[in-house]
């Protein structure tokens, strides 16, 4: 899990569900120490030894390929392809995890990207993309673009058919993957989807359910902040749509959109918002709302019945758009 919420605040009022209830109970007994309060190095192998506690068992898969994708500084990006076929021309979905720019990784995000493939009969590509404060805003999201444009011009060599392309990520991969879907339509990239788990959209975190959501419930305040002042500590900057999508310019020809957001989430506000904005440009947008749950939900799939939930949804949003002549089973 991500972050250990505040032993001081009651999250009785957030009507959670018991399950999540259970969760956070957990966490706060387990008085592990808060992400921000270690350094980015310490951070991150906290994150990992704890990615995989409440996750489901790892599917089974015919292929997974690590992979290189150049970026343009020449540097080799570490990546990771799920097959769950061996047939060739599969459709496929570049997956950029979560961690606030700062932790995550293809290893923390394989089971989750293990189950999106099996259930949707789509490959996956998750890409390790360089994070902060060593690689700081725009790195992220020039490494993703990077990749996306490799592997639309390279996936057939893989057997994969880049025709029916998509990209997708959850938190901070959320909002690489709403502005990746925002550039490939400003450069005439076709996408099929972008697949959105609880993206962060605005710029300063301003909203409502940043307020109200600000303790206790796994993603604290704190966190937040310190995880965009080490990616883009000037505020200016937090106004450049890619890392703020809510702002990017209105675009034909954009993927259509499939939200999977948390209730009890500083970011659900932003995701709802932009939701919102994507309808009103006519842009095709099915959006959940997964009640009772908090941010990092999709990865307790043990614990949470609502994560299961949220990826045979997912899958299906991935079947729909990406193998749009059939059905899900």
């Amino acid at each position: 899990m991500s972050t250990s919420p505040s032993a001081s605040i009651s999250v009785s009022a957030y009507r959670l569900t018991p399950a999540m209830q259970s969760v956070i109970d957990r966490m706060v007994k387990a008085k592990r120490p808060a992400l921000h309060t270690l350094s980015p190095r310490q951070a991150r192998a906290a994150y990992a030894a704890g990615a995989d506690v409440l996750e489901i068992a790892r599917p089974e898969l015919p292929e997974v390929r690590e992979l290189t994708i150049p970026a343009r500084d020449g540097v080799a990006l570490p990546a990771r392809l799920y097959r769950p076929s061996l047939e060739p021309g599969q459709p496929v979905l570049l997956y950029l995890h979560g961690g606030g720019f700062m932790i995550g990784s293809i290893a923390t995000h394989d089971i989750l990207c293990r189950s999106l493939a099996q259930r949707s009969a789509c490959a996956v590509v998750s890409l390790d993309y360089r994070l902060a404060p060593e690689h700081r805003f725009p790195t992220a999201f020039n490494d993703g673009w990077d990749a996306l444009r490799w592997l639309h011009g390279h996936g057939a060599g893989l057997g994969l058919d880049t025709a029916r392309l998509g990209v997708g990520g959850d938190s901070a991969g959320g909002t690489l993957a709403a502005a990746l879907a925002v550039q490939a339509a400003l450069e005439g990239l076709p996408l099929a989807l972008q697949l959105l788990f609880y993206p962060g959209t605005t710029a300063h975190q301003d909203t409502v359910s940043h307020q109200r959501f600000a303790h206790g419930l796994v993603l604290e305040a704190s966190h937040i902040q310190w995880f965009f002042d080490q990616y883009v500590p000037s505020r200016q900057e937090r106004e450049d749509w890619r890392f703020a999508p809510l702002l990017a310019p209105d675009t034909e020809h954009l993927a259509p959109a499939w939200l999977g957001l948390a209730e009890f989430d500083p970011l659900v506000d932003e995701g709802i918002a932009y939701a919102d904005k994507l309808r009103l440009a006519g842009h095709a947008v099915d959006l959940e709302i997964y009640r009772g749950v908090t941010h990092e939900f999709i990865k307790m799939g043990r614990a949470i019945p609502e994560a299961l939930q949220a990826h045979q949804q997912a899958a299906d949003a991935m079947r729909a758009a990406l193998h749009p002549s059939t059905e899900s089973p």
